[in-house]
């Protein structure tokens, strides 16, 4: 029934990669094409900001050989009444379904020579900057790729200052528990941490380092390398005026459709949850691989006029790993949660913990206890009512 058809996916992402795994294992037997702006086989991101900067190319990703992949182009627009995607250079897609899955593109400040780690050109440039001898590297920014950058610089020897105006490591995505302990690990390891400040410019040609970082409140690093890690915004500059619904992403409904034919999956994604009561968009490994098989199972149902899966309603997950810990968190953390430590000691560095917000697990986030932390995933799915025997064990409020 899809033989004759097409199915365009735009990124070259690990969603789209997984996008057609989901096509293909639905039974799609239609022609696939991939557009992808890096001119690079697709591979794993997370390791760009930890093993890749110790010199450890990242993995391939295991793609499908009986797609078109166009590597080292860009799509320019989408036209959905004509069903055509324009690459640059002038040459149109046409396409019967499209996935979209080109990601998130890192927040790049103006200053110059500052270095934004989401690519893999990105990252050798940054690996490149670290053997060629920098001897203090300030990292914009505390979040998942500004920490996981300072501790790869750590392990390299080299001197570090994070920056950021908030009060902690990762606090808005994974609470102030979880920041507490990783602010006490990096100073352990010997990174500097100038927190609860903002950085007001960077100044080429300084007297004291190739730039100077000048934070708000008057002060002024010396750095042989700036990194920025200010978070990511959704590549959707080349859907403007497309007709889609944007608003942080690609607005979608429950199974991830944008419209007719037309599937978006990964960072790009906005969809509601009913879960957490609101629209989530997502930026991490395990939410792309899953919305981008789902995406391509959608996207089959749609073009072979067979039923829509269930509604996609995971719960967030993401981890991190800094200085030989592993940090992990299911869920949405807000600002205000009650935090319970229901197993371990974070003193310790081994924990496991649950948010509870309106009386409800709203998250679980842990360190090095990863068996626990997924024992408890089912609180967060099931938006479970908090007591004190909910987990079985005995528990302390950590900010009460």
């Amino acid at each position: 029934m899809t033989a004759g058809q097409r199915v365009v996916v735009v990124g070259a992402s690990l969603a789209g990669v997984n996008a057609v795994h989901g096509l293909r294992a639905a039974g799609f037997a239609g022609r696939v094409s991939v557009v992808g702006a890096e001119p690079h086989v697709p591979y794993d991101r997370p390791p760009l900001s930890k093993q890749s900067l110790l010199g450890t190319e990242p993995r391939a990703l295991d793609v499908h050989d009986d797609a078109e992949w166009l590597l080292g182009r860009r799509a320019m627009s989408v036209d959905l009444a004509s069903r055509v995607v324009e690459l640059d250079g002038g040459a149109g897609l046409g396409f019967d379904g499209l996935v979209i899955a080109t990601g998130a593109e890192a927040v790049r400040p103006p200053w110059r020579d500052v270095v934004a780690l989401r690519t893999l050109d990105d990252c050798r440039a940054l690996r490149a900057a670290l053997d060629g001898g920098a001897g203090h590297v300030v990292v914009v920014g505390a979040g998942f790729v500004g920490a996981e950058v300072a501790a790869s610089c750590r392990a390299q020897g080299v001197a570090v200052t994070v920056a950021d105006e908030l009060d902690l490591p990762l606090a808005r995505s994974c609470g102030p528990l979880v920041g507490e302990v990783l602010a006490a690990l990096h100073r352990e390891h010997g990174a500097r941490l100038e927190l609860g400040v903002k950085v007001a410019a960077v100044h080429e040609g300084g007297r004291a380092g190739r730039h100077e970082v000048e934070l708000a409140d008057g002060r002024v690093l010396a750095a042989d390398v700036v990194v920025a890690g200010l978070g990511a915004r959704p590549a959707t500059g080349w859907l403007s005026g497309s007709g889609l619904a944007l608003d942080d992403g690609v607005l979608c409904d429950e199974t991830l459709l944008a419209a007719p034919g037309v599937v978006a999956a990964g960072d790009v994604c906005r969809r509601p949850s009913r879960a957490f009561g609101t629209s989530l968009r997502v930026e991490h490994w395990t939410n792309a691989v899953e919305q981008g098989e789902y995406a391509g199972r959608r996207l089959h149902a749609a073009l072979s006029g067979g039923p829509a899966p269930e509604p996609f309603d995971a719960v967030p997950y993401l981890w991190t790993e800094q200085y030989g810990h592993t940090v992990q968190m299911f869920g949405c953390p807000e600002p205000g949660d009650e935090i319970h430590v229901v197993h371990g000691d974070p003193a310790a560095r081994r924990f496991a913990a649950v948010h509870v917000r309106g009386g409800v697990v709203r998250a679980v986030t842990g360190m090095d206890c990863p068996a626990r932390v997924r024992r408890l995933r089912p609180l967060v799915a099931g938006a479970q009512r908090w007591t004190t025997s909910a987990t079985g064990t005995e528990t302390t409020c950590w900010n009460r």
